[in-house]
C-alpha cells in the first residue's frame, strides 16, 4: 500500500474527518484510479457516504462510460437521500450493459423501500429474464414476496436457494425460512428451521422466534427453555417475558408464570399487556386483590383497554363489589367510552345497588347485543317482572322460548304473563 492509502485508511478507522478532508484532495490528484475506487469502497463500508460520493463523482468524471461506477454512485446517492439524482444515473445504464441487471436490482430495492411493490417486482422480473439463474436476483424476489405477504411463493424460492447454499447476501437461509414459515402459520416447520439456524448462530431474535414457534406448536416445555435462554442472553428483550409467562401457564406452573410476568413488569412498566396477564395469573394463584391492582394499572395505562376492563368487571361481579363496577362504568361514561360486553355486569350491579332506573337503562341498551344469551335474558326478564313491565317481560320470555323451546320453566313463565 502507498503511504497516502495508509494515511487515509488510518483516518477512516479513527473517524478523523479533518484529516480525511485534507488527505482526500491530494489522494484524488495523485493516486491511481484503482486505489481511488478501493478507498471509495472503504468509505461505503465505514459509512462515510459523502466522502464516498465525492470519490465516485471524481471517478465518473474520469470514466463516464464505466457502468459500475455509475451504479455505485447511485447507490450512495440513495443512501444520502438524493433519490432523483440516483434514479437519473440508474436510468442511464444501457440494457446491453453487463451491469444492467444490477442497476435493475438497485431500482427494485429503492421502489420496495417506497412501498411501490408492483414496480419493484417488475424490475426484479426484468433482471431475472436476463439472468434467470442468478441466486441474488432470486433472493431479492423472495424478499419482496415475503414482505408483501406472499409466503407460499417466497418459501418456494427460499427452499430452492437453500438446496444450493445455506447463506446468501449474508443472510442465513434457515433463519429466513423459519421467519417466512412462521409468518405463514406453519409453526412446526418454522420451528425446525429455527433450531437449525440456532446451530449456526445464537441471537435474541432467533431464540424468541423458536420460543414463539414452539409455543404455537404446543411444545411448551421447549418454549420455556428457549425463552429462558433468551432472558439470560438479553434480559431487556421485553416481549420474551409475556410469552415465557404464558408458556409456564400452559404447563400449569402458575407460580412460575406469575414470577416471570412480575419480572417483566419491572423491566417494562408501561406495557399494558403485562399487567393484564399478571391480573389473570394472580387470579389463578388465588390472589384476587393483587389481580385487581394489576388490572387497574393496565386500565390506567389505557382507559379503553377493554380486555382488562372485562376481566376486572368479572372479578368485581364474582366478589360482589357492586360499587366498584358502578364506579368503573361511570368513569368510562365520563370518558365517553362504552362497550356492550360489560353491560350485563353493570345492569346487575345497579339492581343490587337499588338504582332500578339506571339498571333498566343498561338492560335496555344491552338487549339487542345479548338476545341469544339465556343467562342474560333470564335476569332481564325477572327484573322486568319485578318492575311491573310485563309487556316487555313477555317479549324477553318469548325470546327465551325461541332459544330453548323444550325448557318447561320458560313455557310456564310465558303462560304466567299471558
Amino acid at each position: 500500500m502507498t503511504n497516502r492509502f495508509n494515511e487515509m485508511l488510518e483516518a477512516i478507522q479513527n473517524g478523523d474527518l479533518k484529516k480525511l478532508d485534507v488527505f482526500l484532495n491530494d489522494f484524488l490528484l495523485n493516486e491511481t484510479p484503482e486505489k481511488q475506487y478501493e478507498i471509495a469502497e472503504l468509505f461505503m463500508q465505514y459509512g462515510y457516504l459523502n466522502e464516498a460520493n465525492r470519490v465516485l463523482e471524481h471517478l465518473q468524471f474520469l470514466f463516464p462510460d464505466e457502468a459500475q461506477i455509475t451504479i455505485d454512485q447511485a447507490f450512495v446517492l440513495i443512501e444520502l437521500g438524493k433519490e432523483d439524482e440516483a434514479l437519473e444515473l440508474l436510468m442511464s445504464i444501457q440494457p446491453d450493459a453487463p451491469e444492467y441487471p444490477q442497476s435493475l436490482l438497485i431500482l427494485a430495492d429503492y421502489y420496495q423501500m417506497q412501498g411501490l411493490y408492483e414496480v419493484a417486482e417488475k424490475r426484479i422480473n426484468e433482471a431475472i429474464e436476463i439472468l434467470p439463474h442468478e441466486p441474488i436476483l432470486q433472493f431479492a424476489k423472495a424478499e419482496l414476496l415475503y414482505e408483501t405477504g406472499r409466503f407460499t411463493e417466497a418459501c418456494r424460492i427460499y427452499e430452492e436457494l437453500y438446496e444450493s447454499d445455506k447463506t446468501i447476501a449474508g443472510v442465513l437461509l434457515a433463519e429466513r425460512l423459519a421467519e417466512v414459515y412462521r409468518a405463514g402459520g406453519a409453526f412446526e416447520t418454522s420451528l425446525e428451521f429455527y433450531m437449525e439456524a440456532l446451530e449456526e448462530k445464537v441471537t435474541p431474535d432467533l431464540l424468541y422466534g423458536s420460543g414463539y414457534a414452539a409455543f404455537q406448536s404446543e411444545k411448551y416445555e421447549l418454549a420455556t427453555k428457549q425463552l429462558e435462554d433468551l432472558k439470560e442472553l438479553d434480559p431487556d428483550y421485553f416481549s420474551a417475558y409475556l410469552l415465557l409467562a404464558e408458556s409456564y401457564a400452559m404447563i400449569e406452573d402458575n407460580k412460575k408464570a406469575y414470577a416471570v410476568i412480575q419480572e417483566g413488569i419491572k423491566r417494562d412498566e408501561y406495557e399494558k399487556s403485562f399487567y393484564l396477564f399478571a391480573g389473570k395469573i394472580a387470579l389463578k394463584n388465588g390472589l384476587p386483590n393483587e389481580a385487581i391492582e394489576y388490572l387497574k394499572q393496565a386500565i390506567a395505562l389505557d382507559p379503553e383497554y377493554i380486555d382488562a376492563i372485562v376481566v376486572l368487571m368479572s372479578i368485581y361481579a364474582y366478589e360482589e363489589q357492586n360499587d366498584a363496577i358502578i364506579d368503573l362504568y361511570e368513569e368510562m361514561e365520563r370518558n365517553h367510552f362504552s362497550f356492550s360486553t360489560i353491560l350485563p355486569y353493570v345492569a346487575e350491579a345497579y339492581v343490587k345497588d337499588e338504582q332500578y332506573n339506571r339498571a333498566y337503562e343498561i338492560y335496555t341498551a344491552a338487549y339487542n347485543e345479548f338476545k341469544d344469551d339465556v343467562s342474560f335474558l333470564e335476569k332481564y326478564c325477572y327484573f322486568l317482572i319485578e318492575e311491573g313491565k310485563r309487556q316487555e317481560a313477555r317479549e324477553v320470555v318469548n325470546q327465551l322460548v325461541a332459544l330453548e323451546p323444550f325448557e318447561e320453566k320458560w313455557i310456564d313463565l310465558q303462560g304466567s304473563l299471558d
